[in-house]
This record gives C-alpha cells, structure tokens and sequence, in this order.
C-alpha cells in the first residue's frame, strides 16, 4: 500500500511558541475542528521542500526563505516530512486561506491539547531534540 505523502512546518516565535491552524469543521476531512501544524500533501513529481513551500503561500501567503528539515515521519497511512523555520508573525497580518484560524501555543498549552496526526508526538521530538538543545530549555 502506497502511503500518502504530505509535507509540514513547525513555526516558530522567538518566544518559542508554535504557530498551529485550527482545521475546518467538516466531517469530510480527517480530524475536523482539531488543531494542526500547517502543511499539506505532495503533488505530481514535488519534493517534499517545494510542497510545504507550495502549501504556506496556499494557505498563509507567505515565502519561506531557509527553512530547516527536522524528519520523516510515519503517521497512520501517511508519511510527513516536517520542516522547522524560526519566524515572527504578526498574525493579524496574515491571510489565512485554509482553516478556521491560527494561534500560537507555549509547550505547556500544546501539552494540554489533543493535536491532529499526532503532532503531539511531532512536537515533543521538536523540542527535545532541536529547540531545547539550540535554544535553552
């Protein structure tokens, strides 16, 4: 069985907090009115970069400039590769095309919620293995 493949972005504040969309409350997509880091599936002959670059102009309208790979992830049927940029947004700026809205969230707040295919999981790794090393617990 051939997987899907989706790439995703972890966006960072200098606060270190993660930028997450509140997905659209319809029965027809997988985790309805759930919380999730922004992303979205491969195309025809896209890279798993070109697609998160692709989906973050679709989705918020803006270029990513360097981003940084943090892993492969196998995910239920799906394999998402998750990308991590740090970046300042200011929010009520941004245009959000997909989803109901964004927000950011501290780790104890994310810790708290129950997050879309398992970004939980994604994000604990994040933060053990990248952002507490690089930036200081």
């Amino acid at each position: 069985m051939n997987k899907i493949q989706g790439s995703v972005i972890i966006l960072l504040n200098s606060n270190n907090e993660i930028l997450l969309v509140l997905r659209d409350d319809k029965e027809s997509i997988p985790f309805p009115n759930t919380w999730n880091l922004l992303g979205g599936i491969l195309e025809n002959n896209e890279s798993p970069e070109e697609c998160i670059r692709r989906e973050i102009r679709e989705e918020i309208e803006i270029e990513l400039g360097n981003i940084n790979f943090f892993q492969k992830y196998n995910i239920y049927d799906r394999e998402h590769y998750v990308f991590w940029k740090q970046i300042d947004l200011d929010l009520t700026e941004i245009q959000l095309n997909e989803g109901q809205r964004l927000a950011y969230f501290t780790k104890d707040e994310l810790d708290q919620n129950q997050l879309a295919f398992q970004c939980n999981k994604i994000l604990n790794d994040f933060f053990v293995q990248v952002l507490w090393p690089q930036f200081g617990r």
